[in-house]
């Protein structure tokens, strides 16, 4: 056998015993090392707990010590608050027990000004007695003397007193009137007559025909037409009656709307240039002359708006206004009647200090009604408020159309300067015209208003109803009651009728005495 076979078997053979043995050698060496290590944890681990019960006793001393000096201190504290309490309700007992005292000698003071006073009351009970004693006797002595019981003198006293207060009344609401007068008739004086000054406008007078010139007589057969027939066309064109009389060279147009009669005028009038008459060329022309005055309505409401410096009315509105130069009203042009009104109204409003191009605007629209109201159901103030509430116009001009007439209450002051401008312009003298029937009625029911007051005697209406004199008995109306009458007789006629401008009440009492010498 080789010597490294044997070699290698006895190293195997020596480590199969050694490894063993070697093993159990490390197993009780490591055995050994970690119970020294045990032992040495378990040490540490109570030096650890000694330490901390240590560390825990110490804070617990010192827990106590700071809860006994905070205990202490708290002890001091309130012990000094209850100082300061104690101190400060001796002060409040000392304060209290000055006041009692002072409210005692206060008592005792009232109750010895009492005593005094009611001996005082019943000394005064004694003197008022004793004078109402001596006023009875003074009464019985004034009865006797007089010849009046004390009725009778209180009702003499009482009509004296109700007499004078009377007087000083009357006196009083003169003077007031007198200086409220003159202040506002100086003012209302400038601003109105500035405004008229101003303002100018012309007036034409209602009329229900146009008459349009002729060559010569014979285009009137020519106008008739054969059996009528061009007559007839014309007529039924337009919605207007042709009167052919005995007038020399001219033919009547007559009808209500103005319009129509335009349009009837400007077409015959082209017919009897053109020459030719027959009932197609009188249709062609009829049309063209609708087509005119169309254009001459636009025209006339651009016109207007332009000329009182008013922007920005919707088209129809401005077609609605140039309608109007074809409308009056008491012989007053509608159109020319809202211009002037637009222009008064600014011009008031200028002194006034309100939106002078809101008053014009308010001004030229408050008579828009009147275009469409021979169209249209309703009062002309209905039909104007619901167009310019229909083309969106501002609150402040709707409610000046409204109010224009009375019919709305004023919601600006705007609104009363167009009342007013309206006023104005139809007051103006030549403005306006009325039937006869008209005039006579209200200066009938003006007089019967002033003849139904007692003590008037008679009055006349005078200067075309703008003035009413009234002559009144002197021995029931007296100069304080003359005042008094002259006030209830303006505000009676101004709730009962209505009437253009102003009306002046004068009231006269005349007393004569007659004697002879025999």
């Amino acid at each position: 056998m080789p010597i490294e076979v044997v070699v290698m078997i006895a190293i195997v053979a020596t480590f199969v015993i050694v490894a063993p043995l070697a093993w159990k050698f490390a197993i009780a060496y490591r055995i050994k090392v970690y119970e020294a290590k045990i032992g040495t944890a378990e040490e540490k681990a109570r030096e650890i707990i000694d330490e901390a019960l240590k560390t825990a006793e110490t804070k617990k001393r010192e827990a106590l010590l700071e809860a006994k000096e905070e205990s202490l201190k708290s002890k001091n504290e309130f012990e000094r608050e209850t100082k300061e309490r104690r101190a400060e309700l001796q002060r409040y007992e000392k304060r209290v027990l000055n006041k009692e005292e002072t409210l005692d000698r206060k008592t005792e003071a009232l109750e010895k000004k009492e005593a005094k006073l009611s001996v005082k009351e019943a000394e005064l009970d004694k003197t008022k007695q004793e004078v109402e004693e001596f006023h009875a006797r003074q009464l019985q002595e004034l009865e006797k003397i007089s010849g009046l019981t004390s009725e009778q003198a209180k009702e003499y006293l009482l009509k004296t007193v109700e007499e004078e207060v009377k007087h000083e009344t009357a006196v009083l609401i003169k003077d007031l009137e007198n200086k409220a007068k003159e202040e506002a008739d100086k003012k209302a004086k400038e601003y109105v007559v500035t405004a008229i000054q101003r303002c100018s406008a012309d007036h034409v007078a209602e009329t229900t025909i146009s008459v349009v010139q002729l060559p010569n007589d014979e285009m009137k057969g020519r106008i008739i037409g054969r059996e009528g027939r061009n007559i007839r066309t014309l007529e039924t064109m337009t919605g207007v009656d042709l009167i052919i009389d005995d007038t020399p060279e001219a033919v009547i147009l007559s009808a209500f709307d103005p319009i129509r009669r335009e349009v009837a005028r400007i077409a015959l009038e082209k017919l009897i240039v053109d020459g030719r008459i027959h009932p197609a060329r009188i249709e062609e022309m009829v049309e063209k002359a609708q087509k005119e005055v169309e254009v001459m309505i636009r025209e006339a409401g651009e016109a207007a708006t332009l000329e009182v410096g008013v922007h920005g009315i919707h088209p129809e509105l401005v077609k609605l206004l140039g309608k109007m130069k074809f409308r009056t009203s008491y012989g007053q042009n509608a159109l020319k009647h809202s211009i002037e009104v637009s222009v008064i109204a600014g011009l008031l409003a200028s002194e006034i200090g309100v939106d002078i191009r809101l008053a014009k605007r308010a001004g030229l629209l408050h008579d828009i009604g009147k275009s469409v109201d021979h169209e249209i159901e309703g009062t002309h103030v209905q039909i104007g408020v619901d167009l310019c509430r229909k083309y969106k116009e501002s609150a402040v001009v709707i409610n000046a159309v409204g109010a224009h007439h009375g019919d709305e209450e004023f919601q600006s002051l705007i609104a009363g300067i167009v009342q007013a401008a309206d006023t104005i312009s139809a007051a103006r003298p030549g403005a306006r015209r009325e039937t006869l029937e008209t005039y006579t009625n209200r200066l009938k029911q003006l007089e019967d208003i002033t003849n139904g007051f007692k003590g008037v005697d008679k009055s006349f209406a005078i200067q075309a109803g703008r003035e009413v004199r009234v002559m009144v008995v002197p021995d029931q109306i007296s100069d304080a009651d003359m005042v008094l009458l002259a006030r209830d007789l303006s505000k009676k006629i101004e709730n009962e009728l209505e009437y253009p401008g102003q009306i002046k009440v004068n009231v006269i009492r005349e007393s004569r005495v007659t004697d002879y010498a025999k």
